[in-house]
């Protein structure tokens, strides 16, 4: 995996969990409360990464492919869902153009060898 790949994920999550933490502590969760909920997430999510390539990392590269496209299906349903109508209230017909100009950015980038 490539580190543009690692940092690209990293900052991707940063405000959708900045988002989420300001949610719950404005849903009357404590500092405690909000800081176990991600560690256990990124133990748990660490822990799923490891059993992953344990388990799949000589796979053959057709079941590799399927599941990054199931994983990417999953990342666009979750934008489709979420982001893209908070988008809208803000940027209207915008919201179009932008998203369409991350692909290409992110397409872009995969494709230079980052």
């Amino acid at each position: 995996m490539s580190v543009v790949t690692v940092a690209a994920v990293f900052i991707s999550n940063v405000p959708e969990g900045l988002s989420s933490a300001a949610g719950m502590r404005r849903a009357g969760r404590s500092k405690t409360y909000v800081f176990g909920l991600w560690s256990g997430i990124a133990v748990v999510s660490g822990l799923s990464s490891l059993a992953g390539y344990a388990l799949l990392g000589q796979a053959p590269a057709a079941v590799l492919a399927g599941i990054i496209a199931l994983a990417g299906g999953a990342i666009l349903t979750m934008i489709a869902d979420t982001m893209i109508p908070e988008a809208f209230e803000d940027s209207h017909l915008m919201t179009g153009l932008i998203t369409l100009a991350g692909f290409l950015l992110a397409f872009a980038v995969s494709k230079s060898g980052g």
